[in-house]
């Protein structure tokens, strides 16, 4: 679903880039873009089909190439400014007010100009926003209290819960920046439990104590790459398998698979990579009837067991 809203939104943008650089090189749009070239050529691709049911020549945004430079020779309406309705400008202000009142957000001032632009040409929708409460998520003084810890240079003591083995603990972290990815607030921080950069997001923070002692990431810690997202699948952790029926399917938009296949019963087989078994079996049983565990063999076992000693306690 991630990936589908990002790529609709770069679609957005691209017609009205491309309409005021006519002739631009296609990898030079694709380095401005921040995009591959095979990725900007395919969305080039789908924007030339894009249109109303008929798809008519007098609907579709049309290009023209000549040699590796693209121009936009009819644009559709997409090249005209944005209106929003009320509704929608309603909702904008009052996002970003949120926004605003964020503790540690970079580029503040950005906001803050955007928001005062919104609410000067929204006229009665400004008015009616500033009747809305606007509430800050409950972990903002923990997302203050790290900004603070990492403008100071300290290490921390946290109590972190670990939804993925469903566990909670204590560690001492050096932290290395606030970000937000995702939807969620997170501190990036050496773990010295782990020796290893971990990502740990504020709301499963349950304690958090400022210590005397400097932070100090070792020199091999790396900020994480989160652009594709936080969890980043690699070929060293367990590939889990599962059969998933038509309600469950919002997995294969959730998570990252490694493959889906469609069986005759209209099922699907999934694969995907997880970061523990543990939490591939909460996964599951999570799912009821709606998800059977195919592989490993070991998380198999461990639904299985679960799921017998839970109905065990029924007679």
């Amino acid at each position: 679903m991630t990936a589908s809203v990002d790529r609709l939104s770069r679609l957005l943008n691209l017609v009205p880039y491309l309409l005021g650089r006519p002739g631009i090189r296609v990898a030079d749009a694709a380095a401005d873009l921040g995009v591959t070239e095979d990725q900007l050529r395919d969305d080039l691709e789908l924007l030339w089909v894009c249109g109303l049911p008929g798809y008519g020549p007098g609907d579709l945004i049309d290009m023209s190439f000549d040699g590796d430079s693209v121009t936009i020779t009819y644009d559709a309406g997409i090249g005209r400014p944005l209106r929003l309705t009320p509704n929608e400008a309603l909702a904008l202000i009052v996002a970003l007010r949120l926004l605003a009142e964020t503790p540690g957000l970079p580029n503040r001032e950005s906001v803050e100009r955007a928001l005062a632009k919104i609410e000067s040409a929204a006229g009665d929708a400004a008015d009616t926003a500033g009747r809305v409460a606007v509430r800050l998520p409950a972990n903002t003084d923990r997302l203050a209290d790290a900004q603070a810890a990492l403008a100071r240079g300290r290490a921390l003591r946290i109590t972190y819960y670990t939804a993925g083995r469903d566990e909670t603990a204590q560690r001492v972290i050096d932290p290395m920046r606030v970000l937000f990815a995702s939807g969620q607030a997170y501190l990036e921080a050496w773990c010295r439990r782990a020796e290893a950069v971990r990502m740990f997001r504020l709301d499963r923070i349950d304690a958090m104590t400022e210590l005397e002692e400097p932070a100090a990431p070792p020199a091999r810690a790396q900020p994480t790459d989160v652009r594709d997202g936080v969890f980043q699948p690699t070929p060293d952790l367990p590939l889990v398998t599962l059969r998933v029926g038509r309600q469950a399917r919002w997995i294969t938009e959730y998570y990252p698979c490694e493959q889906v296949t469609e069986e005759p019963d209209g099922r699907w087989l999934v694969s995907l990579r997880a970061s523990d078994l543990r939490w591939a079996r909460r996964l599951v049983l999570g799912q009821g009837l709606a998800v059977e565990a195919v592989g490993p063999p070991e998380l198999v076992e461990a639904v299985g067991e679960e799921a017998r000693a839970a109905l065990s306690a029924y007679q």
